[in-house]
């Protein structure tokens, strides 16, 4: 089967918890500066800009998030129907940039603040050694009970394997499914 094909059922036929996952956009210079991360998922309230497409180099904040459209609704970009009104257009975040997050969330908060550069601002400390004389002491003192032979458990007879019937030769209709499924994993590797 063609790579297209199968990337686009990945896609189109993943489960929720993964078309979230897919809902990501990369930070802007600034944030990747201060938080050390490349990329987030896309969140309602947060402020991004258009990097492609028909609506390029437009700002505004997130409306709407939808996972069945893998896109996101920002303000300010909408469609006239035909018989009147105004519809949002979804862009997918491949194609925008986040320059400001939405914080309300405090467990995003502190996932992305734990995702920081370490800086070693300190030397590591070092840990004092033990003298000779405190390490005698902490060994044990070999004993009679510890120096006695270990008894071995007692081990279960050991049954013998029962001989296969033969089998007649594989009907060619199993042949075929195997040759096909060999086939399938070939391609798809």
């Amino acid at each position: 089967m063609k790579p297209t094909i199968i990337r686009n059922r990945q896609f189109y036929t993943a489960t929720n918890h993964i078309r979230s996952k897919q809902l990501g956009a990369t930070l802007s210079k600034d944030l990747r500066e201060k938080y050390g991360k490349r990329n987030t998922r896309v969140v309602k309230g947060d402020t991004i800009r258009v990097m492609r497409g028909e609506f390029k180099g437009i700002d505004g904040k997130v409306t709407q998030i939808s996972t069945e459209k893998s896109g996101v609704a920002i303000e300010g970009i909408k469609r006239e129907k035909l018989k009147g009104g105004n519809v949002d257009i979804y862009i997918h975040t491949s194609n925008v940039m986040i320059t400001g997050l939405n914080l309300d969330d405090k467990w995003r908060q502190s996932r992305l603040e734990g995702q920081k550069a370490k800086v070693a601002t300190e030397p590591p400390k070092e840990t004092p050694k033990e003298s000779p004389k405190e390490v005698l002491k902490s060994k044990e003192v070999p004993t009679k009970e510890s120096q006695k032979p270990k008894e071995k458990p007692k081990e279960k007879p050991k049954e013998t394997p029962k001989p296969k019937e033969k089998t007649s030769k594989p009907s060619t209709k199993k042949i075929k499914q195997t040759k096909a499924a060999n086939q399938a994993k070939k391609e798809t590797e």
